[in-house]
């Protein structure tokens, strides 16, 4: 007989998180539980607000519409919103026992907080990998930031992001503060300008190398091997089942590009699944998913060495159940 549980989740977030131009409190989702025949699988359904093409108003009748007809015993077809596509697809592959356990827990550091300790972090890291948001200030103060970072750790290299905030005028701006011999040090720059036209003329220009993150998920888009371009990153709750993300990093994996799996400020159960996700799909390559500081605790499964409360199901709300 097949069961279902879906749980309701929020949590606190660190003095509030600037998504583009929100500022984010809390993070909310579900968590989907499948049992059948003496097995479980779990999934976690969490749109982010202002980057999901849904929210999680949306994404709940569509999850429980779905589980219904799989209680049913019932094979649905998979959703068309990313958020819950995914997490009900990680629910059936863990029951199905398709997902690995082995997981990629090790992560580029997000730059956050206090500069101190993120360096004391790094000097820690045999290849020191850390991730900075650029383009919520002035591109002067990002790039000068981005020059203190790499002249203070030789041996540091950077993954930014800048959502497309940037006119080309504003990325050239950011680039003019950081020293040509030290610009190879930034692995890529993830959507530097408004357009792939404007992003691909910055790259050209400073010879900073750039990446394809939302790019990824526009309508038509696919990964070509292009001068300056050397990733495509991959945010799984943004892009659908794991089906489709096996897809799409296949695809971009045999245009000679890097996939790289990153986070959607994911709760701690959902990170545990994407360094699983990442581990099996993009062995070798350092994940994103250092976003669980961010948080006021852990969710069901703990992140490894994380010193947060972790909170069980027991204390969660069912929203529904068959």
């Amino acid at each position: 007989m097949r069961r279902a549980t879906v749980f309701a989740w929020d949590i606190p977030l660190e003095a509030g998180v600037v998504l583009r131009d929100r500022r984010l409190k809390t993070r909310s989702g579900l968590l989907v539980r499948l049992t059948a025949s003496g097995r479980e699988g779990w999934g976690e359904i969490a749109p982010l607000p202002g980057f999901s093409q849904e929210t999680l108003a949306e994404a709940q009748p569509e999850a429980l519409s779905w589980l219904k007809a799989w209680c049913e015993g019932k094979e649905p077809a998979e959703s068309r919103l990313p958020s819950v596509a995914f997490g009900l697809s990680c629910a059936a592959a863990e029951l199905a026992g398709e997902l690995p356990e082995e997981g990629c827990y090790r992560s580029a550091l997000l730059c956050t907080g206090d500069p101190d300790a993120l360096l004391l972090r790094l000097q820690q890291q045999a290849e020191p990998l850390a991730k900075m948001k650029v383009g919520l200030y002035e591109p002067v103060r990002d790039g000068m930031m981005v020059s203190l970072l790499l002249e203070a750790l030789p041996e540091l290299t950077l993954r930014l992001d800048a959502n497309r905030s940037w006119s080309l005028e504003r990325a050239r701006r950011f680039a003019r503060f950081i020293d040509p011999a030290l610009r190879s040090r930034i692995v890529f720059l993830e959507e530097p300008c408004r357009s792939q036209r404007e992003a691909r003329d910055f790259a050209s220009e400073t010879g900073i190398a750039i990446a394809w993150d939302e790019s990824a998920r526009d309508v038509g888009f696919r990964p070509l091997a292009e001068p300056n371009v050397s990733a495509v990153v991959i945010k799984p709750t943004l892009t659908g089942s794991l089906a489709q993300v096996s897809a799409l990093v296949a695809r971009v994996n045999k245009a000679g590009m890097q996939a790289v799996i990153s986070s959607s400020l994911e709760s701690s159960f959902g990170l545990t699944q994407l360094a699983r996700i990442a581990h099996w799909l993009t062995p070798g390559v350092t994940p994103g998913l250092d976003t669980l500081d961010l948080m006021a605790h852990q969710l069901v499964r703990s992140w490894p060495a994380s010193e947060l409360p972790l909170i069980s199901p027991q204390t969660l709300e069912v929203l529904w159940q068959r």
